[in-house]
């Protein structure tokens, strides 16, 4: 039985994009499904974050960040795009790769421009060129971005988030157990394990309590 998994996380959240590449490894290969979910940090009209020009934040990049990205092998910059810009458009693009069958593609795209190419994918022109090199429609997408067509769509998966009680990301919901922060291969793996034993072992035990009287009533 395949284990349903779904992933918060936010185009502008380093620990974001630091987790998916354990996570992508911890999966491979196992009967699971993957459904990226959309969070916004801060979404407009609240301040974005400055990083440049704000020295904790730099710190905290340094100190923290900085040496998990080299420890786990991720190749990811502060990007010189500051103030972070906000990322309902790139999301409201993420619908429309998803409803083509390229969101996986695209997430994947806009992560790694932001923090592998410093790009700013607030930007519809940036997100358009992105979507063209994953194999959708640049017409099409532009238009889909200027009309705002995916935003009810877009605002309709925050609400899970919100239904969700989701606070910070990224957020891993793997069968009915939740981690919430970034966490190694070993962890992910040892997690999605358990939940894929627990899964086999409910199906094939079957539903428990039913049963058929002499007189033909079932429940």
């Amino acid at each position: 039985m395949t284990l349903k998994i779904q992933v918060y996380s936010d185009y502008v959240c380093p620990f974001c994009y630091l987790g998916k590449g354990p996570f992508e490894e911890a999966i491979e290969g196992k009967d699971v499904e993957v459904e990226w979910m959309p969070f916004e940090l801060r979404p407009y009209p609240a301040e974005p974050l400055d990083p440049w020009n704000d020295p904790p934040k730099k710190a905290a990049w340094d100190s923290t960040i900085a040496p998990y990205a080299k420890r786990w092998g991720v190749d990811m910059k502060l990007p010189h795009v500051s103030p972070h810009p906000y990322t309902h458009l790139a999301f409201e693009g993420y619908q429309f790769a998803l409803e083509r069958g390229l969101g996986k593609a695209y997430h994947d795209r806009v992560f790694r421009a932001f923090y592998g190419e410093e790009q700013n994918i607030g930007e519809p022109e940036v997100l358009t060129h992105l979507a063209g090199e994953v194999g959708l429609d640049e017409g099409e997408f532009r238009q889909a971005l200027a009309e705002r067509t995916y935003k009810q769509a877009h605002q309709a998966a925050l609400r899970h988030a919100y239904e969700a009680n989701i606070r910070a990301v990224p957020t891993f919901f793997i069968g009915d157990q939740v981690i919430q922060g970034i966490a190694g291969k070993e962890q992910l793996e040892r997690v999605i394990e358990d939940q894929l034993n627990k899964q086999a072992l409910e199906a094939s035990e079957g539903p428990e309590g039913l049963s058929c009287d002499a007189d033909g009533t079932c429940r």
